[in-house]
Parts: structure tokens; sequence; C-alpha cells
């Protein structure tokens, strides 16, 4: 497997981010997915124990989106135009669960994208659908200063 960048400030991946998640993405080619682990902390809760559904839905949308860096190329960085979740059982606070994200179908400059959340037992709490888009140049060029800290580190233990 091999890892996906982190970057320094991302909610999700940002490894200088106190407030965010700190997840790890590994791209698996042999079964063209990507895969996340994440244990989202009880001060992420709608409900005790129950993960609020919008931090639900932005591990999707990450994981989704993570998806179109299957083929190695780190750089071909896309947002979210649109997306669709589905909630199928209550995800838990504090357990590992597992992200995992593909591409149903892509062109130079959009895709549709897929993601589920996996209890350890294999049961999909969350489902999403994405559309997501090459951003346009004068957006991807503000995000210029921040590539010196996109880049593939060690995991975190």
């Amino acid at each position: 497997m091999d890892k996906q960048p982190n970057s320094r400030s991302c909610f999700m991946c940002g490894r200088e981010n106190d407030s965010g998640l700190k997840m790890s993405w590994y791209n698996i080619p042999e079964k063209e997915q990507n895969q996340g682990k994440v244990t989202i902390p009880e001060r992420f809760n709608g409900y005790p124990g129950i993960a609020h559904g919008g931090i639900v839905a932005a591990i999707l949308d990450e994981t989704a989106g993570r998806s179109i860096l299957l083929d190695g190329d780190f750089d071909e960085l896309f947002v979210t135009l649109k997306l669709e979740t589905t909630f199928r059982n209550l995800t838990p606070t504090g357990v590992e669960l597992t992200a995992v994200g593909w591409v149903i179908r892509r062109s130079a400059h959009k895709a549709k994208v897929a993601a589920e959340l996996r209890l350890p037992d294999g049961t999909v709490t969350a489902t999403c659908e994405a559309l997501v888009v090459r951003p346009p140049k004068e957006v991807a060029d503000r995000w210029g200063p921040e590539k010196k800290f996109w880049k593939v580190d060690s995991d975190r233990l």
C-alpha cells in the first residue's frame, strides 16, 4: 500500500491542526481503492457516543475525493462540487473505523467518486457519492505556499 500525502493545516489530514482528525490514507491499487482509519473523538459527537453527521460526511467527502490520487499523481487535487451522503447505521465515537474510497468514473477535469465508512465488523455506517472537479487556476494557485507541506510522512503512533 502506498501512503498518500498529508498537509499541515487540513481538518482531515493536517499534522499541525490540533482540532483535526490527523487521518492518513493508503492506496490499494489491486482493489482500485484508497483506505484510511479513524477513531472519531467524543468531542465530535452529535449525541453522546454517536458521531455528528457533519463529521461523518467530512470523512466520506475526503476519502471519496482522495480516490482520484490512486494513480500516484498526488498533485491532482480536485474540489467537491456535489456530495450525497446516506446514513445507514449510527457511527460511534471512540471506535476505530475504516473509510474506503473509489472512482466510479473520471475525465480530465471531473470525476464521480464514492466512499463508505465501516465498523470493525464490516458494517457500513454511511456512504457517499460525490462529484469532484478540477478547481479554477486562480484557486489552485493560492495553494502554492502550502505545497511544501503536502507530503508523504510517517504515521504518528
